[in-house]
């Protein structure tokens, strides 16, 4: 299976749907890069009129982890993912649609091809960065994925 945007779309409907439900879509995915958008509307709202922290992890893991799904099936082996740890931080109110973005693929191509030489687990950092439509940074997060051939 190829792993194209309206494909990981409907997986989210089917297994995640929060994230299907409060707007998360995969808008574009390469070798190189995952960008995902959702917009603040009255489902992912918080109190303060803004969108809520956790639709914003939602959309950025996102964009981490479908890269790395993208890699794993580039490669052709069977590899397990797991996220580790995550950070994020808020520098700014996200109203409208926020576009999530990571652009880490040549280090999960470098890491995966890594647990399969070892035949160990591997861990790597990846970043998301979300915008506003002004392209004003309003969230980064990083996600510790760890990878290892099953």
């Amino acid at each position: 299976m190829n792993i194209t945007p309206k494909k990981i779309n409907a997986f989210l409907l089917i297994k995640l749907p929060a994230a299907y439900f409060t707007g998360v879509r995969v808008k574009s995915i390469s070798s190189n890069q995952c960008t995902t958008t959702v917009r603040h509307k009255w489902i992912n709202q918080n109190p303060f009129k803004s969108m809520y922290f956790a639709v914003q992890a939602m959309a950025s893991e996102l964009s981490t982890g479908a890269l790395v799904l993208k890699k794993i099936q580039e490669s052709g082996n069977k590899i397990s993912m797991l996220v580790t740890h995550n950070t994020g931080s808020y520098s700014k109110k996200a109203t409208g649609r926020i576009t999530f973005s990571c652009e880490d693929g040549n280090l999960v191509a470098e890491t995966i091809a890594k647990a399969l030489e070892t035949g160990e687990g591997q861990v790597m950092t990846l970043t998301s960065v979300g915008k506003n439509k002004e392209g004003e940074e309003v969230s980064r997060f990083t996600y510790e994925w760890s990878v290892k051939k099953k």
